[in-house]
This record gives structure tokens, C-alpha cells and sequence, in this order.
């Protein structure tokens, strides 16, 4: 690591190049020329913080280290000891001194209780460069030029071709018009009769309204220190994090809210198909069955698929016919061709239902009948003077679902 005076030389380089370069200017210069020698002058400039940034923080590194040295040294930890470093206990503790303590311990684990509370002054729920478990072991002692990042899938109800989808502007309720004439039927007509006009035969309209319900990810906080130390960009690695946890809310909520002041829910709100004889397991015939059980007016449709989660697939992909052939073909994901099972998609959702008791684990129909109303996009939401010196992200998304025909959808529930 360049030390204090070989980054003090390298800022003076860069500002006697960055005065050189903007020596070129003058009044003759050509208009595109001179927006180039400003840009690399910007540059040059950006460097020249960011190298005066970090000699800053080890002026202050090595204050603390001689601020350090004048502690007793009976009261220092020796290299293998994790206990904090002696704090003067016959004066109050400062925030400063904390800090130093906890720099010099290489973190707060094994510091006094009181050392622990000072550091929590600015506020616990932030993330910290100081405290491990918040943030500090992405601040580099030597650190890997990666991170382990945990995965869980967010489901395909928000981000998916397969159904309608629906973008406003704003969240004012959206009404979509319906109607269900498929059990009306002509009459045979009477030569010179008189046609009935009793109302017999209107045509009965209604219709589904889509709200925009609002979910956010409450304010998630990290220190100065952090987005200074941290080889990683914090924002954008927090900003994507968020933006998983509005994408697995949506999910949920699109798969089984209640409709109830809530998002109407896919699963929730779709028609019983075929109730299964078992608990925990499904047949072929069964799914069969729900196929079926479906009109074959909804099962040409390209958006027709078959859903469930992951666990269910498990058991549906050991099932074979009668000739010993599995029913599910795994497909080719790098070609494009999706998994399948009887000729229609396999769509996984993991907020679906697992086997259990009275449990609506699969799904079958054109899914292009269940409408996704999207109020603007999802936002991220940065604030730096409300928690300075501190920052803060907050993740916002506004939506809504409504299945427009449940004849177009069917579940199949277990026992």
C-alpha cells in the first residue's frame, strides 16, 4: 500500500499536469478540442481527490496509532489477545477515542461494554465499517476483490412475458371491462314468428379493478467510513440487494395476496381445477385432469403453462406413463427451449405451495388472463444530508394484479 508521501507526490503530479493541460486553452482554441481538455482536466482532478481522500484517512490512521502508543503499554493486547485496547476509565469516554479503540482492536468484538455504547451513538441500525456483522468485513485488511453474494429466487410473476402486463404513470385505480357470454346460446328462429325480446339474452358486462398498492424496503443505512473503505461501491451493491427484496415482495403478493385491501393473488383467486386424492403427492392422471379441466379455448394460447414451485416439480419430474416414460422433458435453456411437461411450459415459482394438506401447489391455463398493473417503476431512494454523515437507501415499488377470467386459470389443490 502507497504510503502518505508517495500519494502526496502523485497529487502533485497530477495537479502539475492537470494546470499543463489546461495551459492549452485560449480563445482559439476549437469548441470539441476544448470540451476534450476540460474532460480530461475533470479527470485528472477526480484522481487528485480520490489520492488526497485516501492520504487523509492515513494521517488519520497513523494519529490514532500514536495516540495509541501512549497508552500504557501493561494495559496494550499483546498480537494474540482480542481484548480492546485500555481506555482511560477516570475521564468519559469519547466518541473518538471509542473510534480509535475499535480501529486499533481491528473491530468491536471483545471491546468494553462501555467502548460499545459510545460507538453506538450515531445509531445502531446503520451499517458500519467499524462493526463486522454491518458492514466491516467489506473493508479491506487485504480484502478479496469479490463478494459471496446469497442467492434465492425472486419468481417470474413480476418480470415475465407470460402475462399481461400493464404500465401507468400514476396509481389512479384501472378498470378493466369483462364479460362471460360463453353459456348463451342462439335460438332456432320461426318463419314469419315474432323474435323474443325479453332481455332473456343481454349481454352481462363486468369488470375488475387494479389499485397500486405500495411496498418499500424501509431505509437501510451505511457509514462514511464504509462507502469510503470499502473497495466495493456500496450504493450500487445495496441498490441491487434492494432491488431483489421489491422483486421477491412482488412476487409473493402477485402469487397468493388475498385481494382483500391487499394485491389479488394468481393463486388465490384462480378456479378449482382437480382436488388430488393424497396429501402430499400428485399423479399423472391428476394433472391430466387439470389440463382438462381447463377449455380448450385457453390451452392453445402461447402463454399457456403449467406452474409450481420447485419441491413440487421435484415430484412431478419421477412420474412416468404407463411405458415407463418420465412425463417431463427437461428442455434446453441455452437454445431457448423451455422444460415441459405433457407439451405445455413448466413455469417455477417458489411462493407456490409445497405438498401439504389442502395446499393449491400447481397451476394450469393461459396465464396472459391474469393482468399486472405496474405504477411507474421501482425506485431507489438515496439521502445523504438527512443521516449525515451517514447514507441511506430506501427501495419503493407500486403495483397491482387481478386475475381477469378464472375460467383461464385452474388450480389443483391436494387433499
Amino acid at each position: 500500500m502507497a504510503d502518505i508521501k508517495d500519494l502526496r507526490e502523485k497529487m502533485a503530479n497530477i495537479a502539475t499536469e492537470a494546470r499543463a493541460k489546461l495551459a492549452e486553452l485560449n480563445d482559439s482554441t476549437p469548441e470539441d478540442r476544448a470540451a476534450e481538455v476540460e474532460r480530461e482536466f475533470d479527470a485528472m482532478m477526480a484522481d487528485h481527490d480520490k489520492f488526497s481522500a485516501r492520504a487523509d484517512r492515513l494521517e488519520k490512521s497513523e494519529a490514532a496509532l500514536r495516540a495509541s502508543e501512549a497508552v500504557d503499554v501493561s494495559k496494550r493486547p499483546v498480537a494474540e489477545d482480542r481484548s480492546a485496547p485500555a481506555v482511560d476509565q477516570g475521564s468519559e469516554i469519547s466518541y473518538r477515542k471509542a473510534f480509535f479503540s475499535m480501529i486499533a482492536n481491528g473491530g468491536v468484538e471483545g471491546l468494553d461494554s462501555e467502548v460499545r455504547n459510545v460507538l453506538r451513538q450515531s445509531e445502531v441500525r446503520a451499517q458500519t465499517a467499524g462493526t463486522n456483522s454491518a458492514g466491516g468485513f467489506t473493508v479491506p485488511t487485504e480484502l478479496a476483490s469479490f463478494i459471496d453474494k446469497a442467492m434465492i429466487a425472486t419468481g417470474p410473476m413480476y418480470n415475465s412475458d407470460l402475462f399481461t402486463v400493464i404500465n401507468t404513470t400514476g396509481g389512479n385505480p384501472f378498470n378493466i371491462p369483462t364479460v362471460n357470454d360463453t353459456a348463451v346460446t342462439a335460438e332456432a328462429h320461426t318463419e314469419a314468428g315474432t323474435v323474443t325480446d325479453d332481455g332473456g339474452k343481454d349481454v352481462t358486462f363486468a369488470q375488475k379493478s387494479l389499485g397500486a398498492f405500495a411496498f418499500d424496503t424501509e431505509w437501510v443505512r451505511w457509514s462514511y467510513e464504509l462507502a469510503n473503505d470499502s473497495i466495493f461501491n456500496v450504493e450500487s451493491l445495496l441498490g441491487e440487494l434492494l432491488g431483489e427484496r421489491l422483486g421477491r415482495i412482488a412476487n409473493s403478493k402477485l402469487t397468493t395476496g388475498s385481494g382483500s385491501s391487499d394485491v389479488e393473488g394468481i393463486v388465490t383467486n384462480s378456479a378449482l381445477g382437480v382436488t388430488a386424492a393424497a396429501v402430499a403427492a400428485v399423479t399423472a392422471d391428476e394433472i391430466i385432469d387439470l389440463i382438462h379441466s381447463v377449455d380448450p379455448a385457453y390451452r392453445a394460447s402461447p402463454s399457456t403453462a403449467i406452474m409450481m414451485n420447485d419441491s413440487t416439480l421435484s415430484a412431478v419430474r419421477k412420474l412416468k406413463d404407463g411405458n415407463g416414460n418420465y412425463l417431463w422433458q427437461m428442455g434446453n435453456y441455452q437454445a431457448g427451449v423451455p422444460q415441459n411437461l405433457l407439451g405445455y411450459n413448466v413455469v417455477v415459482n417458489q411462493a407456490m405451495d409445497s405438498l401439504a394438506t389442502a395446499k393449491k401447489v400447481m397451476l394450469f391455463g393461459d396465464m396472459s388472463k391474469f393482468y399486472v398493473r405496474k405504477a411507474g417503476a421501482p425506485s431507489l431512494f438515496i439521502a445523504k444530508e438527512r443521516f449525515a454523515p451517514d447514507y441511506g437507501i430506501l427501495g419503493y415499488v407500486r403495483f397491482d394484479g387481478v386475475l381477469g377470467n378464472a375460467a383461464g386459470i385452474k388450480h389443483l389443490i391436494t387433499a
